[in-house]
């Protein structure tokens, strides 16, 4: 597993995430994976509409105890 930096310019308001690191396979893994939670379908508003919309880096490998996710994420409270 390796680690990520997600992030999205695409909303930038009160009551959105702008970043997370997460812990994924592969690139594209990481792209489909949504801070918040739940379905692109209901993310419109919090963070990017669509994966195509997301940014990954690469940051590095992770620990093999560490799981598949969410590590931290970056929520810009209103």
């Amino acid at each position: 597993m390796n680690l990520y930096l997600i992030s999205q310019t695409e909303n930038n308001g009160y009551d959105t995430y702008d970043s997370a690191v997460v812990c994924a396979p592969d690139m594209e893994t990481a792209r489909n994976i949504i801070p918040g939670g739940g379905f692109w379908s209901d993310t419109w508003s919090e963070w990017a509409s669509c994966p195509e919309n997301v940014t990954v880096k690469y940051l590095g490998v992770a620990s093999e105890e560490i799981k598949q996710g969410i590590i931290c994420a970056s929520y810009n409270a209103g």
